[in-house]
């Protein structure tokens, strides 16, 4: 009788160990399909079909009605729509398409004039791996990234084409309202703020009267910093 125990005992742990690393397995696998359509939301190449050719936004405004501009980083992988929403968490985790992304979109904060007319506006985008999104923007607290790294374009839907130069680079928390909120921050605050703290600060051909763009995005889930990259429009 207690030898019959013994071996129903033995059974029911090996029972247990095998369910436990089915669940294991099956853990693992949702992680990395999870995984997988995050980084595949990030790197659509389907959505390259709507980028602006020599100034023209016609298929951009095909895209959706929340779209108001395309970026581009020169010789990085920032190459994106960007959208607006109504509140800056519309488009956290939403597509361009509209559709549900862990990955989210490139998007100007939600206070900003939507034609880039502002005196300084604000774009958020994901940290994602591999240069993703706004994952480049890690490169730029290194001088030598930041100066192979200082051009891009910004075309606006019904409005300008501006050229991009970089000119700091700076990590903050996220309550730091004279980088975070750009209705009540001014430029020549945001000025004296970069000069202080700016990981990076390379002002030639910059003043309180510069049309400024900053890209933002997080540097971890878990935290409020940002890491933050300013550049003028011009």
């Amino acid at each position: 009788m207690l030898r019959k125990s013994i071996i129903i005992a033995h059974k029911s742990i090996d029972y247990i160990v095998l369910i436990a690393a089915l669940l294991l397995f099956l853990i693992c696998l949702y992680a990395m399909i999870d995984a997988y359509m995050v980084y595949a939301g990030a790197n659509d190449s389907n959505i390259m079909k709507y980028k602006p050719a020599a100034g023209d936004t016609e298929m951009l405004r095909e895209l959706s009605d929340d779209a108001v501009a395309w970026l581009t980083v020169d010789d990085t992988r920032i190459d994106y729509p960007v959208m607006q929403g109504k509140t800056n968490d519309d488009y956290l985790n939403k597509d361009p398409y509209g559709e549900f992304s862990l990955s989210g979109s490139i998007f100007l904060d939600s206070r900003n004039d939507k034609t880039f007319s502002d005196p300084y506006s604000l774009v958020y985008g994901h940290h994602m791996e591999y240069g993703a999104m706004f994952g480049s923007l890690d490169g730029y607290a290194d001088r030598e990234y930041f100066d192979a790294h200082k051009t891009g374009t910004l075309t606006v839907i019904k409005g300008a084409e501006y050229k991009i130069t970089f000119f700091a680079a700076c990590k903050a928390q996220a309550t730091e309202k004279v980088i975070f909120d750009p209705t009540e921050s001014n430029n020549q605050a945001l000025l004296a703020y970069l000069k202080k703290h700016a990981i990076i600060y390379d002002p030639r051909g910059v003043s309180a009267g510069s049309k400024l763009i900053a890209l933002s995005t997080c540097q971890s889930a878990e935290s409020y910093e940002r890491m933050i990259v300013f550049g003028t429009l011009n």
